[in-house]
């Protein structure tokens, strides 16, 4: 095996000050499990009953649901609710980032609802592939329509007034932000307007545009010195794969393509999450010097992605995503499961100049869920975006004269963003704040994204004035909505 030099670990260890918490794999949002209790403002659960199936008037079923609540700036019973969506994985409290700021300013109630099957939330014990067929966007979206009725009548019993209906505003980050898209598209009498935070409203089949953003947010040095990490992998894989994964202490994953997707992934959750120096400095500084680029990117995957990161390999192995068992701090196979069945998001390798392996191609994913979650599952990608209209979302609703009211926004650097909205249209202004460590979620969660940034101090992007600019849009969205004023030529 061989180790990086003195110099990289030494330019490694200068940033390891500023990072801590984890970033995990592939879309999910950033943990809490390692946060400083101060990061929340609440996470004392409550619970309410959910209806398993809001689509069969046979099923009767139901499931308990966990949501948290946060009352502390709500004095006045006329005053907005936030609904801020929970999403693919745990739901441990609401925390305190940029949203606890809006509702400061506004007086707003903030209520969480944690998405079905993820964290305490689950239906079943067992998530075979039988029992995961209600996990969908659908009935999440259904769910949050049920739960807004629910806290809305307990809002009315508990300042005794009937048929009162405060305004209320939803707000979501990555797939929760398309959620929160979605959820004013389909029931625009129950919310006034939506955040959707680098929402990935377009469902895609193959991603390629993924990695062709993190090479234009790595910069040529970098992208290079990447992409030698892959050509020199890829070779060492068909010589000594057992040798190769030693190198980065993944011995555990037999199966090469998840080895691959790992790698590729560790790349871009530097970008996804505004940590961009801690991979690129020390990579460019072993490529330009002719050091060993590999064994200099090994050291960022076991010292970053899994040591300060938090990221467990073993949630990239196919056997792993077989599991059935259910638990708190399960949510790689409900992810799977609706992207393989639902929005895909397949990270392809590009045709060409790419920084991800070839063998993570189309058949890689595609084998990946019928392996996984049997024969014949594939994900629908068309009828998804059918259904909601993809990134040429619209919500105007005609029966009521409203407009959307859905302020999009994205990080320059977020290989997400190309999944998202990024054009305005009347109602739907869309909002990209450039900066060179502006990732995924930077309006609400500030620079960078690992630590938590406290009320999602924006002083430590590259050009905190751009996401100041961006807030000060949204909060004024905010106050025409609550006024329920026209926003459609407001872009």
């Amino acid at each position: 095996m061989v180790s990086s030099p003195p110099p990289l670990l030494l330019l490694l260890f200068l940033l390891l000050p500023s990072l801590c918490s984890s970033a995990p794999a592939f879309l999910r949002s950033p943990p809490s499990r390692l946060a400083h209790p101060s990061s929340f403002v609440a996470q004392q659960p409550v619970w309410f009953r959910q209806r398993l199936d809001h689509f069969s008037s046979q099923d009767r079923r139901e499931f308990q649901q966990r949501y948290y609540e946060f009352l502390d700036y709500f004095k006045d019973p006329n005053a907005p609710i936030f609904l801020r969506i929970c999403g693919e994985s745990t739901c441990s409290g609401i925390p305190n980032d940029y949203l606890l700021v809006l509702a400061k300013k506004f007086g707003a109630a903030v209520v969480s609802l944690e998405h079905r099957y993820y964290g305490e939330s689950s239906p079943f014990e067992e998530l075979t592939t039988d029992n995961l067929k209600y996990l969908s966007s659908k009935q999440a979206l259904f769910d949050l329509a049920s739960y807004r009725n629910f806290y809305q009548e307990s809002i009315n019993k508990k300042f005794n007034t009937t048929e009162k209906e405060n305004p209320w505003i939803v707000f979501g980050v990555s797939y929760p932000g398309a959620l929160s898209a979605w959820f004013r598209l389909k029931f625009p009498h129950l919310v006034r307007g939506s955040l959707s935070s680098s929402g990935v409203v377009l469902a895609v089949h193959n991603y390629t545009a993924f990695d062709q953003q993190v090479a234009a947010s790595a910069g040529p040095a970098c992208a290079n010195a990447l992409r030698d990490v892959t050509q020199e992998v890829d070779k060492a894989l068909t010589s000594n794969s057992h040798k190769i994964k030693a190198l980065f202490g993944v011995e555990q994953l037999k199966n090469d393509g998840d080895f691959r997707y790992l790698l590729a992934d560790a790349a871009a959750e530097a970008f996804q999450y505004g940590n961009p120096d801690i991979l690129c400095l020390p990579l460019v500084a072993a490529y330009s010097s002719g050091q060993n680029v590999v064994a200099a990117y090994a050291e960022f995957v076991k010292l970053f992605f899994f040591g300060i990161f938090g990221v467990n390999p073993i949630s990239y192995d196919q056997e792993h995503l077989k599991l059935t068992k259910s638990g708190p701090d399960t949510g790689d196979r409900q992810w799977w499961y609706q992207v393989c069945t639902e929005v895909a998001y397949f990270q392809v390798a590009p045709s060409q100049n790419s920084i991800r392996s070839p063998g993570v191609n189309e058949k890689y994913h595609l084998d990946l869920c019928a392996n996984v979650f049997g024969n014949g599952t594939y994900p629908e990608v068309d009828i998804t975006n059918l259904y909601y209209g993809g990134s040429g979302i619209t919500g105007i609703a005609p029966l009521i004269s409203t407009t959307s009211n859905i302020v999009f926004t994205n990080g320059s650097q977020d290989p997400w963003r190309h999944a998202s909205k990024q054009i305005s249209s009347p109602g739907e202004p869309a909002i990209i704040i450039t900066c060179h460590n502006c990732g995924h979620g930077v309006d609400l969660r500030g620079c960078p994204q690992s630590p938590h940034q406290i009320e999602g101090d924006a002083t430590k992007c590259a050009k905190p004035n751009e996401v100041h600019k961006a807030r000060q849009q949204i909060a004024d969205y905010i106050q025409k909505w609550l006024k329920n004023e026209d926003t459609s030529s407001t872009l």
